[in-house]
């Protein structure tokens, strides 16, 4: 493919992605495929001589579409958004053409600028304490990660290299190996299973933290577990608090627990991959009150801030404990300016020593496109709308006594039930999700089977809840009169 032709093919392709967007909704939300449908509709081996584009787009319709779940489709309710928007595709197109791979300033330094840049314009979107943003004298900085799960594991495993450091500072015949041994990491027995998969990775213990009656960790739960294993001669070093937990959005008291892990020596970081999105609308910002005492922060703008995926977006409050954890420099990745001791914003210039990969997308492309073409306005337009239709959602499940509510409707998220049986409730799902107009997931809440309905899509409004709901209750309707019989 040349240039002119590509030229014919992008326009085409800009045409092909807006008609699927636009007509999305006429297409059945979720698959009717078995596992293994894709290879017997492809060849078993790659072409020798090229294929035709032609044929390559009729392949898309006839192999690839009738296996998507539709993500973006205003019939889509399962697990949390993710986000997308034209600004962003746009961005990502411009990613791929110049396609360097950002691993150190001299690597390219407009993608080492913009993405410190960015995390700071977002960061104070957010009101971040200034210790987090890089362009201040504070310490710390930000950082774009691939994932949630991500920048657990990466602040888990500079939490357990400043434990390791601290220990043997204070008594230096202990080894590594014994230390290590000692180590416990805590978390919210709510808490996504990225967050005990860090901790298998580090190889350290991990131990769940019960929560209260609304499914968030106090201070006093964490308090009562860390004496325990102070008198066991553990060394607890770590805590991962969730703000917006995956099954029903709940919040741990950080405010209560911040205080606590900075007097316990403990490093304590924030996962709010959903709900922090939310933190850019001034009524939902006091959810974020007690991130000062936070070591690390995370969210992921590409589940709710219109920014395909991946864009996961961190702040650490001191970047030397990142960049001591994870340092590594051989000649042929060292260049000058880094030499002569000339830095931006005061950081180290690569971002390589704040992650687990070396090379990096210019990511920060997408935010830079839909911070300029929404707005902080039109991004907090975006959540409040979706918070809303929640919201109406919950009035619908409410005003029907056949079900209930299982947790509070804070952000865009509605967990309810059929008053009944767990199984009552897994049969109401199976028929849900075999009908393939709208897509729901489940959850596990006090040991009740729980329908998650989350608000997904760009292009939900208020008609897709209405129907959505219908098509909830009529199910439901039918699945009582079978029981009944």
């Amino acid at each position: 493919m040349d240039a002119a032709e590509f030229r014919r093919r992008g326009k085409e392709m800009v045409d092909h992605v807006a008609d699927y967007l636009e007509k999305i909704e006429e297409r059945p939300v979720y698959p009717d495929v078995e596992p293994g449908y894709l290879r017997s509709l492809i060849p078993t081996e790659a072409p020798v001589e090229p294929d035709s584009y032609e044929d390559i787009m009729k392949d898309v319709e006839r192999v690839i579409m009738p296996g998507i779940t539709h993500w973006h489709s205003p019939n889509f309710f399962a697990y949390f958004p993710a986000a997308s928007s034209y600004p962003a595709m746009l961005a990502d197109m411009l990613c791929s053409a110049i396609g360097c791979i950002g691993f150190s300033w001299a690597a390219s330094p407009a993608c080492t600028e913009l993405e410190t840049v960015m995390l700071d314009w977002l960061g104070k979107m957010l009101q971040l304490p200034e210790c987090f943003l890089a362009g201040t004298h504070g310490h710390g900085g930000g950082v774009i990660q691939g994932t949630a799960s991500e920048a657990t594991l990466v602040s888990l495993l500079a939490a357990r290299c400043k434990a390791i450091r601290r220990v043997q500072l204070l008594d230096p015949k202990k080894s590594e190996a014994e230390i290590l041994s000692k180590l416990v990491a805590y978390t919210s027995e709510q808490a996504h299973s990225s967050v005990e998969r860090a901790a298998l990775i580090g190889a350290v213990m991990m131990k769940k933290v019960p929560t209260d009656s609304l499914y968030a960790v106090r201070g006093e739960m964490l308090k009562k577990i860390l004496e325990e294993d102070k008198a066991a001669g553990l060394i607890p070093f770590y805590f991962c608090a969730t703000l917006g937990t995956t099954p029903s959005c709940a919040f741990d008291h950080i405010a209560d627990l911040g205080p606590l892990c900075n007097q316990e020596n403990m490093w304590m970081h924030i996962d709010a991959a959903y709900a922090g999105s939310a933190f850019i609308c001034p009524e939902f910002r006091p959810l974020l009150n007690g991130v000062e005492y936070a070591d690390s922060f995370n969210f992921n703008p590409h589940k709710w801030m219109l920014i395909n995926f991946d864009c996961s977006a961190m702040w650490v409050k001191k970047r030397t404990d990142i960049i001591g954890a994870f340092k590594m420099e051989p000649l042929y990745l060292k260049h000058e300016n880094q030499e002569s001791g000339k830095t931006f914003f005061g950081l180290k210039l690569s971002q390589s020593h704040w992650q687990i990969p070396l090379g990096r997308r210019f990511r920060s492309l997408k935010m830079w496109f839909v911070f300029r073409m929404y707005g902080l306005q039109g991004l907090q337009a975006h959540i409040r709308k979706q918070v809303g239709l929640a919201k109406e959602f919950e009035s619908l499940v409410r005003a029907d006594k056949r079900f209930e509510i299982c947790a509070p409707v804070v952000m865009g998220l509605v967990c309810f039930r059929l008053k009944g049986t767990n199984e009552l409730n897994q049969s109401l799902l199976k028929k849900i999700t075999k009908s393939r107009e709208i897509h729901l997931v489940p959850c596990q809440l006090s040991g009740s089977f729980v329908l998650r309905l989350a608000i997904c899509s760009r292009s939900t409004e208020f008609r897709h809840i209405q129907q959505a709901w219908q098509h909830i209750t009529q199910l439901a309707f039918e699945l009582l009169q079978e029981h009944h019989h």
